[in-house]
């Protein structure tokens, strides 16, 4: 095992000392955007490595010409400030020099989910209404079925180094950089947040300055850390925040198309780094796996991310030798984040009391029934006891800083739809998660669940609306209801659908239908065929007795059906096969 340098362990107060201190210069300096201090580190730190990743690395200075030849590439197409230009792309050294470019000048960037086809892709395409989608090779066909009407009109490019070659790398003039301060938008980041088909999250500059020199300091990121990222670049963790973090310290990352299990610990030592990204199924999975060389013998110092349960948190610190776990919690749109900085097992984070005043968080409870949250007589919102389960809240507020902004959707409509009002007294405002959690005597807050129509699986947020909309769109499927349910052994909830038909249902068919519509993560993994739906006194599909009774041929009469991964088919769930599951002999 390589020596691990002998470094303290920061304490929490330096961990949250080290972000504010960070963040501080931002509002003081409203003209200076991220794509600024790429070009401050370029000057800094010169050669020294920025991305690094199997097809091309680039370092500083490389990183900040090649996003300049994409600001003069965005100029030379006429694009004006505020104007959109999507970016549907794998994970590459690349895609962060394009939107560094591009909303240099002032363009917005879309970051499309490469994983969607079909009618979600064009949902998100048509709400942000682009000028021009910049592609990779792979995702160019895909694209051309969800939206002909872009490629008749010739408004794709297909991008790489060799799109802006003819273009000057050398430091924008003046007259070239624009107007372009922290309160513009910056990015769209796509999220389902809890009811409906994705929606983009407007990201202003200024939040991703925030975004980034805050985890810089919360993680202390200095010339000598390198970010092991295989988390997808279209999420703002993945392609914002822990880029932005490690580069803000002037150190680099390293960017992988996707995660390997078998491959991750050989990455991490290879390229010797000392932190990585993680989402709770990721460790799951390296957990599952029987010991291999090399997963101890790395340089680790710090894992950061959300989603590492209690049940795994311990078992992989241990066998892995991690220093250190930053459990965080956020949403790209949200108004507030919670950081572990304790290291407290299982927990999603705290806020310390010195800064209690910048990130107004609350837990309400919750009316299951009415899904909103409960109100006492006066009309309030009721407050959650220590260890009730409750709907989290932020309080939104304009006046800038760490916390308390909603900058909202491109839809009017969603945006004001995560907005609470009246909570505690008359005229206040929060934003709503849409998550459950619980906060404990000393602070501490521990997710539960989610709220509303969306459930998570494989890292990602399901829509149960879009999904239910696909399975209806299949011949003879008159009705369908959604929901996720727990599988031991896996993280989130795996989709299952209940479904009303008029005759039989070709069950090869059906499943072909569901591939070629959705992402792999929403398509159904069990599958109940029943004569009739409950609905509620307000005739919405009721989901709780479905739920409850998940897939378990035990709890139902009707048939129930697997989607079996390795055999590419539904297959009837009998009670040898649901045992299997329970007892996680089947990877899902």
């Amino acid at each position: 095992m390589k020596a691990l340098e002998a470094t303290a362990i920061p304490s929490a107060a330096q961990m949250w000392l080290g972000a504010l201190e960070r963040t501080a210069p931002i509002r003081d300096n409203p003209h200076r955007t991220f794509p600024d201090v790429i070009e401050e580190l370029a000057e800094k730190f010169g050669t020294a490595p920025a991305l690094l990743a199997d097809g091309e690395c680039l370092t500083h200075r490389q990183l900040a010409e090649r996003s300049n030849q994409y600001a003069r590439w965005a100029l030379a197409v006429g694009l004006r400030k505020g104007e959109v230009v999507g970016l549907l792309m794998a994970n590459c050294a690349e895609y962060m020099a394009i939107w560094l470019g591009i909303t240099r000048i002032g363009g917005v960037v879309a970051l499309l989910n490469t994983k969607l086809s079909g009618p979600s892709l064009a949902h998100c395409i048509r709400s942000a209404d682009p000028k021009l989608i910049i592609v990779d090779a792979g995702s160019h066909d895909g694209l051309g079925r969800a939206v002909p009407e872009f490629v008749s009109h010739e408004r794709i490019r297909v991008g790489g180094a060799q799109m802006v070659r003819r273009y000057s790398g050398e430091c924008l003039r003046e007259a070239e950089r624009g107007a372009v301060s922290i309160e513009d938008t910056a990015l769209y980041i796509y999220t389902s947040g809890t009811t409906g088909l994705p929606k983009a999250a407007r990201v202003s500059h200024g939040r991703v300055m925030q975004w980034t020199h805050w985890f810089a300091g919360i993680i202390d990121a200095g010339p000598e850390d390198r970010m092991y990222n295989c988390l997808p670049m279209y999420h703002s963790v993945g392609g914002v925040v822990a880029m932005g973090a490690a580069l803000v310290g002037g150190g680099s990352v390293v960017v992988k198309e996707g995660f390997s299990a078998r491959q991750f610990w050989d990455d991490i030592v290879r390229w010797d780094c000392t932190l990585f990204q993680y989402i709770g199924e990721l460790c799951r999975y390296l957990l599952a796996r029987e010991p291999a060389a090399g997963e101890r013998d790395h340089r680790i110092r710090m894992i950061c991310g959300n989603g590492l349960r209690l049940d795994v948190w311990n078992d992989f610190k241990e066998r892995f030798q991690i220093p250190r776990i930053l459990e965080f919690y956020a949403a790209t749109e949200g108004s507030f984040s919670l950081y572990n900085a304790e290291g407290k097992p299982g927990a999603i984070g705290r806020i310390p009391p010195f800064l209690a005043h910048r990130f107004p968080v609350a837990l309400v409870r919750h009316d299951a029934q009415r899904e909103q949250p409960l109100r006492d007589q006066s009309g309030l919102c009721v407050r959650c006891a220590p260890n009730e389960p409750g709907e989290a809240i932020g309080r939104i507020s304009d006046s800038g800083g760490a916390g308390g902004r909603f900058e909202g959707y491109t839809d009017a409509e969603a945006s004001e739809a995560k907005v609470l009002r009246n909570v505690f007294k008359s005229g206040d405002a929060w934003f709503r998660t849409g998550d459950l959690m619980r906060r404990d005597e000393k602070g501490f807050f521990y997710f539960i669940d989610r709220l509303g129509d969306t459930f998570r699986w494989k890292g990602e947020n399901v829509s149960t609306s879009e999904v239910s909309q696909a399975i209806c769109g299949f011949p003879g499927v008159r009705l369908a209801n959604c929901y996720g349910v727990r599988v031991p052994g896996a993280e989130g909830r795996a989709g299952m659908a209940a479904v009303v038909t008029e005759a039989g249902l070709n069950l090869a068919a059906f499943r072909l239908h569901l591939v070629n519509l959705l992402p792999g993560y929403a398509c159904p993994l069990f599958l109940r065929i029943v004569d009739d739906l409950p609905v509620t006194g307000t005739f919405k599909l009721a989901k709780q007795d479905l739920v409850r009774a998940g897939y378990n041929p035990r709890e139902t009469a009707n048939r129930v059906f697997f989607n079996d991964p390795v055999k590419g088919a539904f297959v009837p769930l009998d009670e040898e096969l649901y045992e299997r599951l329970q007892r996680g002999q089947i990877r899902l």
